[in-house]
């Protein structure tokens, strides 16, 4: 249920729907209330606008990737390296046969670099799937296989593919974690997923060093197309939406 209803709030967090619920509303209000409607509708393509800048979107993503910190030490060898899902495009994987990743794709790319490099003994993939469909892709499969195709030995590949959010990610690393008795830890996850993650897998009982990728904030300056509206700038000021909101949900109900 509590998946259910995160997807459903990710929806009602979206700048988009509130663009296109404000502009519905004015249109079922233009012949009854003409002026309000309009300012419905005017309201509804200015949020569409201000989030589509690159201001908006890079001045929020700075703001959720503020409290991300890595403290990876590179004298340790770590027992594990986990590495959180949200890589892998599964859709695009099941037609092509191949594993097609989205921007986060950092993560597995880190995971194996401390993997090659003697950092790390073992790797801990914690990453399921929604979807239901009886042998749907398991992220936590795919990012394995391609592990084994950069040569990581199979038998330092620990997969989890039972979770679904980034709670269910530390619950299900926690039983893990505790059946192969590793101590020394390093959680790789995006900046803007790092405080979120690491307030998580504490919450659990487990403590371990952090190593942020995927950074997508920049130090902004005046281009001279700051000021149009880009559907990708959009997209990125939603994910950071969601997170915030993630991280107050999970603070409410003692996840974090």
């Amino acid at each position: 249920m509590f998946v259910f209803l995160s997807k459903l709030l990710d929806l009602l967090l979206a700048p988009l729907s509130w663009g296109l619920l404000l502009g519905g509303a004015g249109l079922l209000l233009r012949r009854r209330r003409a002026r309000l409607a309009a300012w419905l509708q005017g309201l509804g393509l200015a949020v569409l606008y201000v989030f589509s800048t690159e201001p908006v979107a890079n001045g929020l993503q700075c703001w959720v990737e503020a409290g991300a910190v890595s403290t990876y030490r590179p004298d340790v060898v770590y027992d594990a390296v986990i590495v959180l899902g949200g890589a892998v495009d599964a859709d695009a994987t099941e037609r092509s046969g191949l594993p097609e990743f989205t921007h986060p794709v950092e993560r597995i790319l880190r995971g194996f670099e401390l993997l090659r490099d003697g950092h790390a003994r073992q790797v801990l993939l914690s990453a399921g799937t929604l979807d239901t469909r009886p042998g749907a892709l398991v992220e936590a499969d795919v990012l394995a296989r391609q592990l084994r195709l950069w040569g990581i030995e199979p038998e330092r590949i620990v997969t989890e593919g039972r979770s679904r959010n980034t709670r269910e990610n530390a619950v299900e690393s926690e039983r893990i974690i505790r059946e192969k008795g590793w101590k020394r830890l390093v959680l790789v996850t995006s900046a803007a997923h790092m405080p979120r993650a690491l307030g998580t897998f504490e919450a659990v009982g487990l403590k371990p060093d952090t190593l942020v990728v995927d950074v997508r904030a920049h130090d902004w300056h005046v281009r001279g197309a700051w000021w149009q509206p880009r559907a990708s700038n959009l997209a990125a000021g939603t994910d950071v939406l969601r997170e915030l909101v993630g991280r107050l949900v999970y603070r409410l109900w003692g996840w974090a």
